[in-house]
């Protein structure tokens, strides 16, 4: 794993129709409108935010755990588009011993079926493997969301199974999770 391809200067990602960048105080509207909707955070572990102060320290927090090197929270945007923020994928839980890394993902509702989740998982797999060395990634899914186990499988990854009742989420209490992951020499062959 290479952290410093990560965590050195916040990593400008872009493909054929999206750009992936630092999310920005001019970002908030957008951010808000994202995390004021209790859809986009249905199966998520995340409860919606209906403060829009809330949501502006929140800027601080992204910016404060790629600091730490916790986490990288990109905000993705449309070429044609550079300043409107249409979701959010992030890279989370490094884990340095098996040379692995958790990556989670959401969109503005107005944005869901149109390829732009799958463009950017394919996108961050593509940088987290091959500028980053990661071994391994993988995504936890709840089992009801059909939508993100699709966007998944279109990216190559594969399904590992169900842990029954392993993690608790914010807002879901206890709940059952698939584990989807995709490994190097998946991505290489």
């Amino acid at each position: 794993m290479n952290v410093e391809k990560i965590f050195e200067s916040f990593p400008l990602l872009s493909s054929t129709n999206l750009q992936f960048k630092k999310i920005e105080e001019s970002h908030l509207e957008e951010l808000f409108a994202i995390y004021d909707n209790d859809k986009v955070f249905e199966y998520c572990g995340i409860i919606p935010k209906h403060n829009i102060q809330t949501v502006q320290k929140m800027i601080g927090h992204f910016e404060r755990d790629f600091t730490k090197r916790s986490r990288v929270k990109w905000g993705i945007f449309f070429k044609a588009q550079p300043n409107t923020l249409v979701g959010i994928i992030e890279a989370m839980d490094f884990n340095h011993k098996v040379n692995m890394v958790t990556i989670g993902y959401y969109l503005a509702e107005d944005y869901w079926h149109k390829g732009i989740a799958t463009e950017a998982v394919q996108t961050i797999s593509k940088f987290l493997f091959e500028e980053a060395d990661i071994n391994r990634i993988q995504a936890e899914v709840m089992p009801m969301n059909d939508a993100s186990k699709k966007v998944l499988l279109k990216s190559g990854f594969i399904k590992e199974g169900l842990v029954r009742q392993a993690s608790f989420w914010s807002g879901k209490g206890i709940i059952d999770l698939e584990i989807y992951s995709i490994l190097q020499e998946d991505y290489n062959n």
